[in-house]
């Protein structure tokens, strides 16, 4: 019973967190909101993570191995990729913010976001070793380029408050100029 308790705090405590870090930042989250929002004390948040920036890097490799999980890389389809990203990114917005402000702290990427990226770069080298994806550019670049595309209209980007394009169109757009991007 105590260890299903313990996870259970855990898991409160990290969404918690999640909650308070995309709305704040690392730097300007409060470790009693966090409490108070797992429901739970601020010592539980010291004793599971050791600290408030120990918890925001478990509460980002967390939300990275989510990420690689329920949107696994095909390299062979990377306009379909792309647009399962930005579907993430509708879906999740607080995650963007989150990844904004981790960035915006100067936080190092966590190492699961490293090995993640290490592996769509090898899978990317291979759809073009296999004539599959272009080669005018880097695999790396090419990844780097899907990301960017992938959030173009996330619901916290200057663009999307624009009004322009509604989310199908942007979608719809994302996946041609991915497409474009990597023809052989």
């Amino acid at each position: 019973m105590a260890t299903r308790n313990s996870e259970d705090t855990r898991r409160r405590l990290l969404e918690a967190a999640a909650a308070e870090f995309a709305a704040y930042g690392i730097a300007g989250a409060r470790v009693d909101r966090i409490a108070a929002a797992a429901q739970c004390n601020k010592q539980a948040i010291y004793a599971y993570f050791g600290s408030k920036e120990a918890l925001g890097d478990a509460v980002i490799d967390g939300l990275v191995e989510q990420i690689v999980e329920s949107v696994p890389i095909d390299a062979r389809d990377l306009p379909g990729y792309a647009v399962r990203l930005f579907d993430r990114c509708q879906s999740h917005p607080d995650v963007m913010r989150l990844a904004m402000w981790y960035q915006l702290e100067g936080k190092p990427l966590p190492a699961a976001a490293v090995a993640s990226t290490a592996h769509k770069i090898e899978a990317i080298r291979r759809a073009q070793a296999d004539g599959v994806v272009s080669e005018r550019f880097s695999a790396e670049m090419m990844l780097l380029w899907v990301i960017a595309l992938s959030r173009v209209g996330s619901p916290d980007s200057p663009e999307a408050k624009l009004g322009v394009l509604t989310v199908e169109a942007t979608r719809e757009a994302i996946a041609a100029a991915v497409r474009r991007l990597v023809e052989p």
